[in-house]
């Protein structure tokens, strides 16, 4: 190989290293490109102060939401949105927005018609919270029916990704030109890989009631705690068990960017693996109503599948100190001189 290309691919390679952009620096140019495409009628929609409470007005269901919905605005508009939200996600994590997004028109196909419920793929909302920057306390939102995702930044310093939501409804596509499409196949996959695995004295353990919840015990609630009875522990699972668990885990952490989700894996290794627990309710079969759980020190998982005769699918992340960045924003406030 010449050398002159040598000398050429060694200096692509240190620049690519010494600028590559942070995560934080990333998602700060994507909201801020964003930004700067909207006229100030969509602007101000799509903009809150970052103290403002809608900051922490989350929810799942097909209702009407503050921010500035995909319907509003211009195709440029949407494609800087569509970069935000990527800017955030993993890559399987944007696969499923997006396949989520598109089954709001099968559900308006299939379902009689409501003049009391939307049906739109582009009823989700991306709302702004305080100026994006990589030195100060910001955030944003995607939202809609079956979809949450926040994040809140203290620049550099730290993040939150939490509460995420994805849910899925048809669970499983069961007829028509996409049959057969299962959105949220891992997230109920994994979970009846491991609660399988288990032997008879195990799921005694684990398998907390026969009958599943018709959702997930913490709905939209703004905070949560650990959930009891939490079923089985880490510590009592073999090793083929044990990387099952983290299998489900860490598909839910893997929503978002990589960088972030090591993070957060790394904040759950930290806490201690054998404090994380899993538990099972309802049937084992398949199509049968089922619910799981997976809690730690730091983190809190739920899965549901028992609406619409059990193939209408929620699952959620939640962080149970971090949820909207209320850790990291305790600290910089301990940290940073604020006015009263």
């Amino acid at each position: 190989m010449p050398r002159f290309f040598l000398l050429t691919v060694c200096l692509c390679a240190l620049t690519a290293r010494v600028f590559a952009a942070t995560p934080t620096a990333e998602m700060v140019a994507a909201a801020n490109n964003y930004l700067a495409a909207l006229d100030p009628e969509r602007r101000a929609k799509s903009t809150f102060e970052f103290g403002n409470t809608e900051r922490v007005n989350w929810h799942f269901i097909p209702r009407e939401r503050k921010g500035l919905p995909f319907k509003e605005m211009t195709p440029a508009q949407q494609r800087l949105a569509t970069a935000l939200i990527s800017s955030g996600l993993s890559h399987s994590g944007m696969a499923k927005v997006h396949t989520i997004m598109s089954l709001e028109q099968i559900l308006k196909d299939i379902e009689t018609p409501n003049p009391n419920l939307v049906r739109d793929p582009e009823r989700y909302f991306i709302t702004i919270f305080g100026t994006p920057s990589t030195n100060g306390v910001w955030g944003w939102r995607l939202e809609g029916h079956h979809l949450a995702f926040n994040f809140t930044f203290d620049g550099e310093k730290s993040f939150s990704g939490t509460p995420n939501f994805l849910g899925s409804n048809p669970g499983e596509v069961r007829t028509g030109q996409r049959q057969g499409l299962r959105t949220l196949a891992l997230e109920e996959d994994l979970g009846r890989a491991l609660i399988t695995s288990l032997d008879a004295g195990q799921q005694n353990v684990a398998i907390i009631t026969n009958v599943a919840p018709k959702e997930i015990v913490t709905a939209n609630a703004r905070s949560v705690k650990n959930l009891e009875p939490r079923g089985i522990s880490y510590a009592k699972l073999n090793k083929a068990q044990k990387e099952e668990l983290l299998k489900v885990v860490k598909e839910y952490a893997g929503r978002i960017r990589t960088e972030l989700a090591e993070a957060d894996m790394k904040k759950i290794s930290a806490a201690g693996l054998d404090k994380i627990s899993f538990a099972w309710a309802g049937g084992l079969k398949l199509g049968e109503p089922h619910y799981y759980r997976i809690q730690g020190p730091t983190f809190l998982i739920e899965y549901d599948n028992t609406q619409n005769n059990a193939n209408h699918v929620h699952a959620v992340w939640r962080d149970l100190a971090n949820d909207f960045g209320d850790d990291l924003l305790a600290k910089h406030y301990a940290q940073e001189p604020h006015a009263k």
